[in-house]
């Protein structure tokens, strides 16, 4: 009896540019379950080629009559996770974008989808990222879709940070250069603004404060470094990630896994054992600059 199979493809995007990454996936023959979409420092954006992803805030919402069902996903920054059924057969390319780049790639702030678990993405791109996402679906290989969607997505985008304040770019830069440790008063101080103001300016960009930013950097580089652990087939040591990755003790690092993804760092990476060992945790891993 087949077990199905999965498939996930990376591209590597411009370096500097809208997009961080860009995941293309395939699954055939698997059991339909439950997946996380977990927060992350990057705005996500999915083509699906096969069938609308059904998602939702909660897993009844995903698996009942009110879920959100679309074609084109655009997802802004979120604390908690979103929940994804994951069908049969799926296919499609996921993305992840900057948030700072909002503007120029999607016409508007982060901010404006802050608090949506997910929008259509003809909300988003208009009525013709439709025959988009069908052209794509048609190509065959992988480059030649990675290749046609990064044209559709930056063909009007001459600057990613266009329309953004430079104070809330350098902050953002700041704080992925501390990989989410530094301080809100180093911070204020590094783009000489009071702290009042730049957390009201951060806010109105990407819908985040400063603080909130820097946690999700912060458990963006702690779960990954759980998962290299665990396919490296190295010891467990949390004690050691929590102190690693700017964390008071081993408590605060299981803290933010339960805020984050609801479930212990344990009990996570054995709900996605199975995404994990085919490599499809990696979209954005490493690159919150």
């Amino acid at each position: 009896m087949s077990t199905g199979s999965q498939e996930f493809v990376r591209a590597t995007p411009r370096p500097g540019g809208p997009i961080v990454s860009a995941v293309g996936y395939r699954t055939h023959g698997l059991r339909p379950a439950l997946h996380r979409g977990l927060p992350s420092p990057y705005l996500t954006v999915i083509f699906s080629f096969d069938g609308p992803v059904v998602s939702g805030a909660t897993a009844e919402q995903a698996t009942g009559p009110d879920a959100h069902r679309t074609d084109i996903v655009v997802g802004g920054l979120h604390q908690s996770p979103a929940f994804i059924v994951q069908p049969e057969h799926e296919s499609g390319i996921q993305l992840a974008v900057h948030p700072l780049a909002a503007r120029a790639l999607l016409g508007l702030p982060a901010a404006e989808l802050t608090g949506h678990v997910v929008v259509p993405g003809a909300d988003v791109f208009g009525a013709a990222a439709a025959e988009v996402r069908e052209r794509a679906a048609e190509l065959t290989g992988w480059p030649d879709r990675f290749a046609y969607l990064s044209r559709y997505l930056t063909r009007h985008v001459d600057d990613p940070l266009a329309g953004v304040r430079p104070e809330v770019a350098g902050a953002w830069t700041w704080l992925a250069r501390h990989r989410g440790a530094g301080t809100l008063p180093g911070l204020a101080a590094h783009v000489a603004l009071s702290e009042r103001r730049l957390t009201a300016l951060f806010r109105a960009e990407t819908g985040l404060s400063p603080g909130q930013a820097a946690r999700l950097m912060r458990f963006q580089y702690a779960k990954e470094a759980v998962v290299r652990a665990v396919t490296g087939d190295a010891p467990l040591d949390l004690s050691r990630i929590a102190a690693d990755h700017g964390y008071c003790d081993h408590s605060h690092l299981v803290r933010a896994f339960q805020q984050y993804t609801g479930l212990s760092p344990t009990a996570w990476l054995a709900e996605e054992c199975r995404n994990i060992q085919a490599g499809g945790h990696r979209n954005g891993e490493e690159s919150t600059s």
